[in-house]
């Protein structure tokens, strides 16, 4: 009996064994499970991460408009040039032209303003009538004229048949002599009168009151000064005409700086009021005396004839002297924005079309640079990245991209 016990004891030891064994097996392998599920759940969390991570990164440089958000922002594009920014004096003053280059227009004789064929503004040639005024004055110049010519054409006549009786001996000598006095006196008389005639712009033929007004230069008609009906004077200035193809700069350059000044050195220069367009010139002389007032000597400088046909005299200029002709890539000074501390240009990319929305879009990356020398509009910029040839580069509408970019690549306008 003790036998059967001890082997139904051994037989149940057994069972409870082997069932321990399949319980620890499968408890190892659901570990195994579990392990290899939180790896491939820990591995997936990683490959989104750093492709979120990419995804942030790119963000952080890339910015993407909308056809329309492009059109309605009004992005401009350019490109690098080489501008003079460094190593220079700064000057101020004005556009200015010759005195041969500008005229006063009045008249010789007063009288009243007939008719006037000019606006302000109007472009004339040299000789073009600008009005008329009437006096009758002018008409006793063309009859004296008249006159003396008809004597001078008898006494003529009378000098010759003198001279040859003169030269027979069958008339006194004196009497030749006294038809010659005439007639030169009445040459004389003919030719004041026609000087006259000329000088105001009459002609000798014919019976006139009308005086022409005519420009002594060619070039744009000024201010006029003169009304119809009104008395013109003498003296008084009835037109302005100014030849603008001649024009160039006074400036202003204190003592300090004379010593680096030259006759040749280039320069840029603004408008004070229109800073987005810069214009070049060259010294062509120097002043050997100051102002007065303000102890500076005026430094003169040509402008080009294409860039000078625009400009109006008087306009007052901000201008950069370049004493050592050394050139450096910039851009327009609202191409380079910033961005906590560094500064950044923004490069146009290929146009690509969006899947979902049909639109097309285009992108924008922004290139990290050292801004420079910034000056007259534009501002030197020295590239971190090689760059290719003949990108397109942001000079207007930076600063939105710059939103944009901040924001994730989308902004809303």
């Amino acid at each position: 009996m003790k036998n059967i016990d001890n082997s139904l004891t051994a037989d149940l030891t057994a069972k409870f064994a082997k069932k321990k064994r399949k319980v620890r097996k499968g408890i190892k392998l659901g570990v195994l499970c579990v392990a290899f599920a939180l790896f491939a759940v820990n591995l997936s969390c990683n490959e989104k991460k750093a492709e979120e991570t990419h995804e942030e990164e790119k963000s952080q440089t890339e910015a993407t408009l909308t056809e329309s958000q492009y059109k309605t922002v009004g992005i401009e594009t350019g490109f690098i040039e080489k501008r003079n920014l460094n190593k220079i004096i700064k000057a101020n003053g004005y556009t200015t032209v010759p005195p041969q280059n500008s005229a006063e227009v009045s008249t010789l004789i007063g009288g009243t303003v007939k008719d006037i064929y000019v606006l302000e503004g109007t472009f004339v040639n040299k000789g073009k009538v600008l009005a008329t005024i009437q006096n009758l004055e002018v008409i006793e110049m063309q009859e004296d004229f008249h006159s003396a010519t008809a004597n001078v054409e008898y006494l003529q006549l009378e000098y010759n048949r003198q001279k040859t009786l003169s030269d027979e001996n069958v008339n006194p000598r004196k009497t030749f002599q006294e038809v010659k006095a005439k007639l030169t006196a009445e040459r004389a008389r003919a030719q004041a009168a026609k000087n006259k005639l000329e000088a105001l712009h009459v002609g000798t033929k014919g019976s006139s009151s009308l005086v022409p007004i005519v420009a002594p230069i060619s070039g744009y008609v000024g201010k006029i000064s003169i009304a119809k009906g009104a008395f013109a004077q003498t003296g008084v200035s009835l037109f302005e005409v100014v030849d603008n193809s001649q024009m160039h700069l006074d400036l202003n350059v204190y003592e300090k700086d004379l010593g680096s000044i030259s006759i040749g050195q280039v320069i840029d220069f603004v408008l004070t009021n229109q800073s987005n367009k810069s214009i070049k010139g060259k010294i062509f002389g120097i002043n050997k005396s100051f102002s007065n007032e303000s102890k500076t000597v005026a430094v003169h400088a040509k402008i080009d004839p294409a860039d000078a046909k625009d400009l109006i005299s008087g306009m007052y200029v901000s201008a950069n002297i370049n004493i050592v002709n050394a050139t450096v890539p910039a851009l327009p000074k609202d191409a380079v924005v910033k961005n906590a501390d560094k500064y950044f240009i923004f490069v146009q990319e290929d146009d690509h079309k969006n899947e979902k929305t049909k639109e097309k879009e285009i992108h924008f990356k922004a290139i990290e640079v050292i801004p420079g020398t910034t000056d007259l509009g534009f501002t030197e910029v020295k590239l971190l990245y090689k760059m290719e040839p003949g990108a397109k580069i942001v000079t207007k509408g930076a600063f939105y991209l710059l939103s944009a970019m901040k924001g994730g690549g989308e902004h809303e306008h």
